[in-house]
């Protein structure tokens, strides 16, 4: 495709509020005539985690279709994504609900605008699910990491759970585990690439209804997500499984304070609905180029 006639890649940051913190993504609101080639040059050139693309479009129905590249390869779903395309559309449609079709299923949206203008999604994800993970799974991650068995928290056993992608939930016993963080890039990803994980879900529980998550990204090329909604939801989903949900079944989760990209995720799950709803705002940022090494998703 010519580049005079590509579309226009918006860029935002998914929850926050400021443009120099959260998640950032690339947007693509007319993505119809790009092919998958096109649309993995434009996600490696945006060089963020992940860029969202829209497919299809139905604004009258407010109903989408998305796909979801990395630098590297495609992404069955993306929840920063996800919530920053929302943001996108409703900053250009008008608050209220949307459907998103994606690779993984229908995802619906809640829009909502605060009288600053800011807006908030809240998506509802699919079905989540959450089994322990085998002790060859466990061992070796934690070789990767180069953490110990006696690192983990023995309240949060390890699961891989499900919110769209797999995630390795992998819980510390300590604040100060969780942010010295210093893992091995390439063994971590040949790690992920053989179980088929998307993200690693390494959690600190400060109090019962707020954690402290980083999530490396070495199989889509990066290092670390400072927001990642799609773990979020999988997140829900296995503290539904554990019987480890608060009362009321929301928390927050606080990502990306390590990188410097602080990320606020506001998580509602229930004892008997397998699917969660994770909430966050989005603010548009200034074109910048982020190293898919170096960035988060």
């Amino acid at each position: 495709m010519n580049p005079r006639t590509r579309p226009e890649t918006l860029r935002y940051t998914a929850f926050t509020t400021d443009p120099a913190g959260g998640n950032p993504a690339g947007v693509v609101l007319d993505a119809a005539a790009l092919d998958d080639a096109a649309m993995l040059a434009t996600a490696a050139e945006v060089g963020y985690s992940e860029t969202a693309f829209v497919t299809a479009s139905d604004r009258a129905a407010r109903r989408f279709r998305l796909r979801y590249f990395s630098p590297l390869a495609e992404v069955a779903f993306c929840g920063h994504a996800t919530v920053a395309t929302a943001v996108a559309l409703a900053e250009r449609i008008g608050p209220g609900p949307l459907d998103f079709d994606t690779p993984v299923g229908e995802i619906a949206l809640d829009t909502s605008a605060a009288p600053g203008g800011s807006v908030t999604a809240t998506l509802t994800s699919v079905p989540t699910r959450s089994r322990p993970a085998s002790e060859a799974e466990v061992h070796a991650s934690l070789t990767a990491l180069r953490w110990s068995p006696e690192d983990l928290d023995p309240a949060l056993p390890p699961h891989v759970a499900f919110g769209g992608n797999e995630h390795l939930v992998l819980a510390v016993a300590t604040r100060e585990r969780l942010a010295a963080l210093d893992y091995d890039f390439d063994a971590l990803a040949e790690v992920m690439h053989r179980q088929g994980w998307t993200t690693l879900q390494l959690v600190w529980r400060e109090a019962e209804d707020l954690f402290h998550a980083r999530d490396p990204f070495p199989v889509g090329g990066v290092v670390e997500d400072p927001a990642t909604g799609a773990a979020a939801a999988a997140f829900g989903g296995y503290l539904r499984t554990l019987g480890a949900l608060p009362p009321s079944g929301a928390f927050t989760i606080r990502q990306g304070e390590d990188l410097g990209r602080p990320s606020l995720l506001r998580v509602e799950a229930s004892g008997t609905d397998p699917r969660v709803r994770v909430t966050g705002q989005a603010v548009a940022i200034a074109e910048a180029r982020t190293s898919p090494r170096g960035g988060g998703a």
